[in-house]
């Protein structure tokens, strides 16, 4: 703990590109998410750019290993069909609006990259009979399809529909003529990846393992379920369209196959933060504006405190990431729809069509705690927006990159909807854990939310052309 305090949140190191605010919902409505392009394309991670010539493999690279061309073969099998239609194999289709995301640089895209509107998540358990190199070759396999696959190309050269006719292709073709779309590939290690629940150290990195990557504690109110939570690895995928996000995680999923199997998934639809200023603020399903505070990528010395690992945060191998957290929150839809607006402006803080806070002003006026609106309201104690705001939380912020998500509905005929929060940050201790202790503990909201599952995970720093994700963790 005193490592973290000598360090601080609130202290500036030389600015690199971001933004960043947040909480759960609400003004964690003061968070955002992330569009098309890369992290760097707005100044962090990886940009948005023309895409040069060539098949999108890294210099230096091979392309997939046979195991994983094997793996994606034998996995097409399990693999759901999502669409069909496209052009040649191999090249960029035409179609799809959004520019090529670069996938190379100093930080991964889709942390700071401008939100997406589409996200599918997924959560991978690495095989309890893989070795340490079939984990690294995993990876690269991984680096070399997810390098085409952010350009629009299938994840190898023969693709859906260039390789021999009796054999099962090697990419399952439902993003054929759909374009990049803006599609983000951003990769996590878990803590059970460096020593297993059981205390094994599977790869030999239980030494190399961060200090503050640990299991997020129980925080009351929780209903975790264990199936939906936690994971070796994980995969964010961002798009603006659906089916670009999900021929992304399938795909990769294939490659995995024999090696990694995915533990659980989710699906996002309308990001609910903004992390660009040149996005307007969104909607959560309560709705209310999202992500109204949250940090911009333009705001780079605050993306430089408060999401990127330091030098002097360690380890090493993990200077220029991130830590990763993930919630389902589920939100009792019914009973939130039959609050009066004025109790449903109470809980939040803000008013419910221009996000305003309730003591004045407009949607980015900064809340006054202690001061009455011009109809007479004030900002309740326990209101969510004082709560998550930094003044309550000693300066600390969280870079939002949430969706909504609507699963359907429960036995009982409700809505099984609410809210996929995810959060980026230099410290989970200092930034995620101390804020939901506070929100676990008195947030008016707390009545009509209920978090389901929950995950935590070291992001490792941009990938270099010629190396794979997270290289430098297994290097002397």
């Amino acid at each position: 703990m005193a490592r973290r305090e000598r360090r601080g949140l609130g202290r500036s190191r030389p600015a690199r590109t971001g933004g960043v605010t947040g909480a759960p919902l609400g003004d964690a409505a003061t968070d955002g998410d992330s569009a098309t392009g890369g992290d760097a394309a707005t100044g962090g991670d990886s940009a948005t750019g023309p895409v040069a010539p060539g098949d999108g493999s890294s210099p230096g690279r091979r392309g997939l290993s046979r195991r994983g061309l094997f793996a994606a073969a034998a996995g097409a099998a399990g693999a759901a069909a999502v669409g069909t239609g496209g052009f040649a194999a191999g090249r960029a289709s035409a179609g799809g609006g959004s520019s090529p995301a670069v996938f190379f640089g100093e930080h991964q895209a889709g942390i700071v990259t401008p939100a997406q509107d589409r996200l599918h998540f997924a959560a991978f358990d690495v095989s309890s009979s893989a070795s340490r190199e079939n984990l690294i070759e995993l990876l690269q396999d991984w680096t070399d399809a997810a390098a085409r696959l952010v350009r629009g190309l299938d994840v190898t050269e023969e693709g859906a529909v260039g390789g021999p006719a009796l054999k099962p292709p090697d990419d399952t073709g439902e993003a054929l003529g759909l374009g990049a779309s803006g599609l983000t590939l951003t990769f996590g290690l878990g803590p059970t990846l460096f020593r297993d629940r059981d205390g094994t150290d599977r790869f030999g990195l239980a030494d190399r393992k961060p200090e503050l990557l640990a299991e997020l504690p129980h925080f009351s109110g929780d209903q975790l379920d264990a199936a939906l939570s936690g994971g070796d690895l994980c995969i964010q995928a961002c798009a603006d369209d659906p089916q670009v996000a999900v021929h992304a995680i399938r795909n990769l999923s294939r490659i995995a196959f024999g090696r990694a199997s995915l533990r659980w998934s989710q699906l996002g639809f309308g990001r609910t933060s903004s992390t660009s200023t040149a996005q307007q603020t969104p909607r959560n399903l309560f709705g209310f504006k999202d992500g109204t505070a949250n940090i911009k990528a333009e705001e780079t010395g605050t993306v430089d405190a408060q999401v990127w690992v330091g030098e002097d945060d360690g380890p090493d191998w993990l200077v220029g990431g991130s830590y990763l957290v993930t919630r389902k929150i589920r939100m009792t839809i019914e009973i939130w729809d039959r609050q009066s607006l004025d109790e449903q402006e109470r809980v939040i803080g803000r008013d419910k069509g221009e996000g305003a806070p309730l003591s004045g002003g407009g949607e980015i006026t900064e809340p006054a705690f202690s001061a009455l609106g011009p109809d007479g309201r004030g900002i309740d104690v326990d209101a969510h927006v004082r709560l998550a705001h930094p003044t309550s939380n000693d300066g600390a912020k969280l870079l939002r990159r949430g969706y909504n998500y609507v699963d359907g509905n429960d036995a009982l005929g409700t809505l099984d909807a609410g809210l996929f929060f995810i959060a980026y940050q230099r410290d989970p201790v200092a930034q995620f854990t101390a804020m939901q202790r506070r929100l676990a503990g008195s947030d008016l909201l707390n009545e009509y939310i209920t978090h389901v599952s929950s995950g935590v995970f070291a992001i490792a720093p941009g990938i270099r052309e010629g190396q794979h994700i997270a290289q430098a963790l297994f290097e002397d």
